[in-house]
């Protein structure tokens, strides 16, 4: 056993009070105990989830959740326990499957690809309300919402238990996956620069002005940033992760300081549950060691299901001490051409003809058109690997 260091003793405590480790210690016990079991194929968005669950990114999580955590998370946005917890982490699968299942028992976790990923212990098999959990989770009860449509397309039997994963992170895009750190590893490399408050930053698009903006501001006021862009499954009209990467690295090389910034990956699936998904990304961050986390317009939204600042409302529906990180709340940023710099609605006085702001749709229609965002809204290296990546489109 490895002795804490001050600084990391004095990082943010995991939420849930621990960092929660279901790694098998003993790979080959485990792949022997499974050879018998009955046989759960993971699609790739469950074994995200699974991974995540067993490197402690979803701590207090031990496993998928059981029906009596499931309905308080669903309705309550807790655990049973009363922890704050904001959206159901389940494991559906098919009545087939569920039929060769017993509660009690195990059951083998086998990865897309069909090879052993873990184990989960069976405590329970209940079924669920499809529609009630996307009225509650996302807000809307529309088909046409990606994260219904996630649920719908569900099995209708949710298997709750703990599990125990092989080593292993899910697949990730191969510039992505240099970068995957576990919370267990980005706490370290904070403890290594002496880092007691670091901002958390969610995204799952390139860096704009705006956002680099939002950033630096905060980092004005913690010792470092964490960086950490969403990898997992996004719609198929979001940029693909690959080229996210090298944007980053363009924008990190020359206009961050180096020695302040932190830069890895979650490799998560976009929920796009609006104001619950803020309050799951942020005690993810947590988590991995943020003190803060930057919630800006429309956090983790899609269409216009949710109010422009909602995710960041939901924040004052808990105590302070309940969700231990602190939000940094941020109204919409942009470059005004009468101010000469970047602002935002709090600071600048002037109308919106002044305003450069373009949506991640608009962005992405320029790219189509090869046109290239102007200098007030992206910096041109990161302009630059869009223009490239997209003219091979």
């Amino acid at each position: 056993m490895t002795t804490a260091t001050t600084t990391e003793t004095q990082l943010i405590t995991p939420h849930g009070g621990q960092l929660i480790d279901r790694v098998a210690a003993d790979a080959i016990e485990l792949s022997e105990s499974a050879v018998s079991l009955p046989v759960i194929r993971l699609n790739a968005r469950q074994e995200s989830d699974a991974r995540l669950i067993a490197q402690g990114a979803f701590s207090p999580l031990e496993g998928f959740l059981t029906s009596a955590d499931y309905l308080s998370v669903r309705d309550h946005m807790r655990l049973e326990s009363g922890v704050v917890w904001p959206l159901p982490v389940t494991l559906a699968v098919d009545e087939e499957t569920a039929a060769g299942l017993r509660e009690g028992g195990q059951a083998a976790l086998a990865a897309p690809d069909g090879s052993l990923a873990g184990i989960i212990d069976v405590a329970e098999l209940f079924g669920y309300d499809k529609h009630l959990e996307a009225e509650r989770a996302f807000r809307t009860t529309d088909e046409a919402h990606p994260g219904v449509a996630g649920v719908y397309a569900q099995g209708p039997v949710l298997v709750g238990g703990r599990i125990t994963m092989l080593s292993g992170t899910p697949a990730l895009e191969p510039a992505a996956a240099p970068y995957h750190q576990t919370p267990a590893e980005t706490r370290a490399a904070f403890a290594a620069r002496n880092w007691r408050t670091v901002v958390g930053f969610q995204t799952r698009n390139p860096v704009h002005r705006a956002h680099e903006y939002i950033q630096k501001c905060a980092m004005e006021i913690t010792d470092g940033l964490l960086l950490h862009p969403l990898v997992g499954e996004t719609k198929p009209d979001d940029i693909p992760a690959g080229i996210r990467m090298r944007c980053y690295e363009a924008l990190l090389e020359n206009y961050y300081p180096a020695d302040r910034v932190h830069l890895s990956v979650f490799p998560a699936f976009m929920r796009y549950a609006g104001p619950r998904e803020a309050v799951f990304h942020a005690i993810a961050r947590k988590n991995y060691g943020c003190s803060h986390f930057i919630v800006g317009r429309d956090h983790a939204g899609v269409g216009s299901y949710y109010g422009t600042y909602d995710a960041q409302h939901i924040f004052r529906e808990f105590e302070p001490k309940e969700l231990g990180i602190t939000p940094l709340y941020f109204e919409n940023s942009f470059f005004c051409s009468a101010c000469g710099a970047m602002a935002s609605e709090k600071t600048c006085p002037h109308g919106v003809e002044s305003r450069v702001s373009l949506s991640g749709t608009q962005v992405r229609d320029m790219l189509a058109r090869r046109e290239t965002p102007p200098l007030e809204f992206s910096r041109p290296e990161v302009a630059r690997v869009l223009m490239e990546e997209y003219a091979q489109v």
